[in-house]
């Protein structure tokens, strides 16, 4: 039996590194895909063949399709495209310039759009492809304005593409975390302007996980991951054109 592949972008740290290694552990082949290779990936990379890295920059449109023509040459098949890879960074409206705003939706927005365009020309029947989005692309908040309009997009595709890819039997799905224990997003609540505004990180989020979660915690990595290979799955052939929540009920909806 021919083994699925599922293609992430982003895929060699954070969130993206937690997807690669649910779908490993799925008994999927993973091309994890991003500018550079960490240290984590490289040594999951020497213990599995089933799982390669590919470089390449979402930004730029081609290394969308070379990243599927490496995946079809390496194992023959590909079954789900995630486009995993963003950026993100707190700043106050008068701060704006066009290279922070250029960043943001090249990579946000751009990114998804060439991703997703890529996954629609190879993509066979039964097919899927998931963004990874966030619970900002459904609420608003202070000096966030670029990157929750970048999510909202993300959504906003996803709903579009669900309903134009339908009729291909290609299903299109979005997963709206919310805060995550990343290196990442550790490194940008450090900044004045955050949501942290200056707090020690690890209390802002203590208190922000009693406020405002139903479950009193956090959602991980590899949660998010278990709702992509679900997503990815024969399970959830009915549902397309979703945006979920993985935030332990911080936006019920």
């Amino acid at each position: 039996m021919t083994l699925r592949t599922a293609i992430v972008t982003g895929g060699s740290k954070g969130i993206g590194f937690s997807i690669s290694k649910k779908f490993l552990q799925a008994g999927w082949r993973v091309l994890s895909c991003a500018r550079t290779a960490s240290d984590e990936l490289k040594s999951l990379q020497a213990e599995n063949p089933s799982i390669k890295f590919h470089t390449m920059d979402v930004q730029k449109r081609d290394d969308h399709t070379k990243a599927i023509e490496e995946a079809l040459t390496w194992s023959g098949s590909f079954n789900t495209y995630i486009n995993c890879a963003g950026f993100s960074q707190w700043k106050k409206l008068e701060d704006y310039d066009d290279l922070f705003l250029n960043r943001i939706f090249d990579t946000n927005i751009k990114g998804v759009i060439w991703g997703c365009q890529a996954a629609a020309v190879h993509l066979s029947n039964e097919g899927t492809i998931i963004n990874i989005s966030s619970l900002a692309g459904k609420r608003g908040s202070a000096q966030n304005g670029a990157y929750c309009a970048s999510k909202f997009a993300v959504n906003g595709i996803t709903q579009s593409l669900a309903k134009e890819l339908g009729p291909k039997n290609i299903r299109v799905n979005a997963v709206c975390p919310v805060y995550v224990k990343t290196p990442s997003v550790l490194e940008a609540l450090e900044d004045d302007i955050s949501p942290a505004q200056g707090k020690n990180v690890d209390c802002y989020l203590e208190e922000f996980t009693h406020q405002q979660t139903a479950l009193k915690r956090l959602p991980t990595g590899e949660e998010v991951g278990s709702t992509c290979v679900f997503l990815a799955s024969s399970e959830a052939s009915a549902i397309t054109g979703q945006c979920i929540n993985v935030d332990c009920g911080v936006l019920p909806q």
